[in-house]
């Protein structure tokens, strides 16, 4: 009997041993959108994590986590660690947070942004591009964007241009002193893991309206890039921006798309108007991007010192387009 049950632990052990280990669960404390990848570009279904609902753990790596969201067809997902913070953390972490941003705020002499009678910052660069998006037309290319799958005929950037960046040229003058491990974050598309920017609460909601990729962190990639190299801090470098913007909005630039939106323009009809609206001659400043036959950006080739667009325009380079003719897209799919 004795040599029976010994046979039996032994034939039992490795089975023991040999057992899984079993699977770790931990509560979501954010309601963090999850990715199907970890550079964070993709995420079918738009899927977030439920705030106090347990998920399972698969694996670590680099500050990140793949979860695994059960009855999804792309089940394993990357979210950041910090959405499974502990909750007397994450209170801690939004509590630092919002007190850096009310002290900024308290800094700040001039929370607004300047109006288009403002004198402009002046840019280190002598040459700068002003690129300003068709979003309708940007978002039939790129669907899967957040800021595409809410979009409506009530939204500004359905009948306006919106802001996509400020560069200060040449092309290659980017990433000025900017970390490496912000640089790679970037070029990943990291945005969102991107440091937060010290803007004041007018010009965040300016950019939340005006600049519609600012929802999926467009306003952290265009300041590290292109930003840094502009020669002012992050608040002014984006006033100036909006201020430019407006100054388009309320030209005879906008009407002219809008009056045409489901209509085939002209590179050469878009110049002319450009005239019109900033002087003769502004309009060769002035290039058109287009995708699929449709048109998604215009391009402001300025230069600096001046206190408006016509000023700034006078001062620009001449390059030759991308495109010579696209449709205005409407908004929808």
């Amino acid at each position: 009997m004795k040599k029976l049950l010994t046979s039996t632990l032994i034939l039992t052990l490795p089975l023991v041993l040999m057992a899984k280990k079993p699977p770790v669960y931990k509560t979501a404390t954010k309601e963090c959108s999850a990715f199907n990848n970890m550079k964070h570009t993709t995420n079918t279904n738009n899927i977030k994590l439920k705030t106090g609902q347990k998920y399972r753990i698969l694996q670590s790596n680099k500050g990140q986590i793949l979860t695994l969201i059960e009855g999804e067809r792309v089940a394993q997902r990357w979210v950041d660690e910090a959405c499974f913070n502990d909750r007397s953390t994450a209170v801690k972490e939004e509590e630092k947070v919002a007190t850096k941003e009310t002290t900024s705020e308290k800094k700040s002499t001039k929370n607004t942004i300047p109006t288009t009678s403002d004198k402009l910052f002046t840019s280190k660069a002598k040459q700068n591009l002003l690129a300003l998006s068709w979003q309708n037309a940007f978002c039939q290319t790129h669907q899967y964007k957040r800021e595409c799958k809410s979009m409506n005929i009530k939204d500004f950037g359905a009948t306006h241009f919106v802001l996509h960046g400020l560069w200060p040229q040449p092309r290659n003058n980017q990433y000025c002193n900017v970390s490496k491990r912000e640089v790679g974050k970037d070029k990943n598309k990291q945005w969102n893991k991107l440091n937060k920017l010290d803007l004041n609460s007018t010009v965040r909601n300016e950019l939340s309206k005006f600049m519609p990729g600012y929802s999926s962190n467009l306003h952290k990639h265009e300041w590290v890039k292109h930003g840094t190299c502009y020669g002012t801090t992050a608040n002014e470098y984006y006033s100036n921006a909006l201020v430019l913007l407006k100054q388009v909005n309320e030209s005879a630039v906008q009407k002219y798309f809008k009056l045409n939106i489901g209509k085939t323009v002209r590179l050469k009809e878009v110049r002319q108007v450009v005239d019109k609206a900033f002087g003769k001659g502004a309009g060769k400043h002035v290039t058109m991007n287009c995708n699929k036959g449709l048109v998604t950006e215009l391009w402001f080739h300025i230069g600096n010192g001046e206190d408006d667009l016509k000023g700034l325009l006078s001062k620009g380079e001449t390059p030759r387009s991308r495109c010579t003719k696209g449709r205005v897209d409407p908004v929808g799919y």
